[in-house]
């Protein structure tokens, strides 16, 4: 190691040559400053003018007798050869270097100039690094515009669906096929997978849902980094069965309805639905195209009947048809009449009126399913043109409460239909049936040992329509996780213990009024995430609002069914006046009878009209203090 001067920012000091580096003729030197070891490199050059003792001496000019110079290599391998000898053998004294500063500032100058044109190691690695960068740079352009000449440009994410087609390159299909053994449960939870529509392959949509196997569903949804970088979030569900696009009715039919006609026949309760967003293929699956669902399922009931043991019993058909709409119950199978549902004595819900028609044979079922089905109640929607707005089985203010109270039933129905479910899987000692008019009518299924239900959840597979088919798989993901998960009951032996709930801040003197509204209330306690405060008193004013206009309704048709008995009687009256000799006294006892009567009744039922308006006012500050939700429709 040598000692040499440093010139650094206008000032000279010491540093130690630690290296010499051959290549760009420079060394690196150390220095102590302020306790800290520093470092850098410096060109040969730039030493030498800070110390010229330790420069090579100068050659001797060649004589004309002397040979011709030796090439540049040889010469620079000769420099390099005396600075080694230079710095390693030569005698050092150190006064000697201090006794030659370099002073003013053109030598710094010169030497910051000399250095600038000299790159040290770092920068050219630095300089090698962002030329490699710029070489895949052009690589990756040119091969995007190599994909871009072998694909259609013209289709919208064409790189999302490259991305999915590389994904699926490196998945094991496994699909369920017909030698798949059938399993019993007493939920069953499967999804089926529609093909895309004729509007989605309009619109040049992306199928963003894969089925590699019999219980899996893969949704690939597309995502976009902060740098604008597009990619692929793939989310997986396992269900018990998973049906694809090119699965036909009858292999649905097959795991889902079938396993559930040899339960009735044993004395249970089997319920059988669709759910999903609106066109997502609900009504396909039930019915199919030519009824083909409900053909299957009734001609195994027929065929059930026939077996030995089941024909000695003299067993009947009978058939029902409705719908729920809004919280009401209409008979499909007698010109759309309303119906009530009410609990008898025993606790059994009954629908009052219903019509049941007694089948002997497959064609008669299936021609009151086609005589019902024309009657349901549809509207138009952004998926579907004639889509169903009913679960089977005017001014402006007008409709928009319309329209809430039938997005707030759906929500609600939906709410309770989770919540029974979870009772059923977990054998809770407690069912809210009583929540909405769907679970109430399906008590039956809900309530009792012999009890199955099969959920059959219908997705879309067009990107455009993610969002909701993630919600429908998220819905009958977490039905199904609270059926099989039953260590969440004895956990510890002890029940949660929850924090107070701010549903139990509210009014709570409706609650002693009507077991609907208890099991209401229980219900949006046990969903805290998902309904507010707000939302449950939204809930609350809407099921009083129901309430309220039942009881309107049937006072107004007692009223006129008392009215028309009111004409028979003043008639009779008025016939009597007509006589010569008629008893006034009596004439004037039975009219005043009569108007007293009417005045009772028609203020009762005014009564209860003003109180039916204030209830509408009420529903609609309530609705105006919750956030819109997101419809979900059955």
């Amino acid at each position: 190691m040598r000692d040499v001067c440093l010139s650094m920012t206008g000032r000279i000091h010491q540093a130690m040559v630690t290296s010499l580096n051959e290549d760009n003729e420079s060394v690196t030197v150390e220095w102590i400053e302020n306790g800290d070891t520093k470092g850098k490199e410096i060109d040969l050059e730039s030493i030498f003018a800070l110390n010229p003792d330790v420069a090579p001496d100068e050659e001797i000019a060649p004589s004309p007798e002397t040979p011709p110079p030796p090439t540049p290599t040889c010469v620079k391998v000769n420099k390099i050869a005396k600075v080694k000898e230079t710095f390693w053998k030569r005698p050092f004294h150190r006064e000697r270097i201090l006794a030659y500063p370099v002073k003013g500032s053109g030598v710094t100058v010169s030497l910051v100039f000399m250095a600038a044109r000299r790159k040290s190691n770092c920068v050219k690695e630095v300089e090698k690094l962002q030329e490699k960068r710029e070489r895949r740079r052009i690589q990756q352009q040119e091969l995007r515009e190599k994909r871009a000449q072998e694909v259609d440009t013209t289709i919208p994410n064409y790189e999302i669906m490259y991305m999915i087609r590389d994904f699926r390159a490196s998945l094991d299909y496994r699909p369920l096929t017909t030698a798949d053994l059938i399993e019993e449960h007493r939920i069953c939870v499967c999804v089926r997978k529609r093909p895309l529509n004729k509007k989605e392959l309009g619109m040049k949509d992306l199928d963003v849902i894969t089925i590699p196997s019999k219980d899996v569903v893969m949704v690939h949804e597309p995502k976009q980094k902060v740098d604008l970088t597009r990619y692929l979030e793939n989310q997986t569900f396992r269900f018990d069965y998973a049906f694809d696009d090119s699965t036909t009715n009858e292999m649905v039919y097959r795991f889902t309805a079938r396993p559930l006609v040899e339960t009735i026949f044993e004395r249970g309760m089997a319920t059988c639905f669709a759910y999903g967003q609106t066109g997502s293929g609900k009504t396909h699956v039930n019915y199919g195209r030519r009824f083909s669902g409900k053909n299957q399922d009734s001609r195994d009931v027929f065929l059930m009947l026939k077996k030995p043991n089941y024909k000695k019993l003299d067993l009947q058909v009978y058939a029902t048809f409705f719908e729920i709409y809004s919280g009401k119950v209409f008979d499909l199978l007698n010109r759309k009449a309303k119906l009530r549902v009410l609990e008898d004595g025993k606790q059994q819900v009954q629908v009052v009126g219903l019509q049941e028609k007694d089948v002997k044979c497959t064609e008669e079922v299936l021609k009151l399913i086609e005589v019902g089905n024309s009657c349901r109640t549809s509207g138009q929607t952004s998926a579907n043109a004639h889509s169903s707005r009913s679960h089977a089985g005017a001014d402006t203010s007008s409709a928009d409460r319309q329209t809430r109270l039938e997005g707030a039933e759906i929500n609600k129905s939906l709410l309770a239909l989770k919540e029974c479910i979870r009772a059923l899987g977990l054998n809770k000692p407690h069912t809210p049936f009583r929540a909405s008019k769907l679970t109430q009518v399906l008590r039956d299924s809900f309530i009792g040992e012999n009890s199955r239900t099969c959920m059959i959840a219908t997705i879309s597979p067009g990107m455009t329509s993610c969002e909701n088919t993630l919600n429908t798989l998220r819905y009958a993901n977490r039905v199904k996780e609270l059926a099989v998960d039953t260590n969440q009951v004895m956990e510890g032996g002890r029940p949660n213990i929850h924090p107070v709930n701010q549903l139990d801040l509210l009014d709570e003197d409706w609650l002693s009024i009507s077991p609907q509204r208890d099991d209401l209330k229980l219900l949006c306690q046990q969903n805290e995430e998902e309904v507010s405060p707000q939302l449950f008193t939204f809930h609350e004013a809407v099921s009083q609002l129901v309430e309220m206009e039942e009881q309107v309704l049937e006072d107004h048709r007692a009223v006129f069914q008392e009215s028309i008995r009111w004409l028979e009687d003043e008639k009779v009256l008025l016939e009597m006046t007509e006589e010569v000799d008629y008893d006034v006294e009596l004439y004037a006892t039975q009219l005043e009878q009569i108007l007293d009567q009417k005045i009772e009744i028609l203020t009762e039922l005014r009564d209860k009209v003003k109180s039916f308006r204030s209830t509408l006012q009420e529903e609609e500050q309530a609705s105006k203090q919750i956030n819109p939700k997101r419809t979900r429709a059955l």
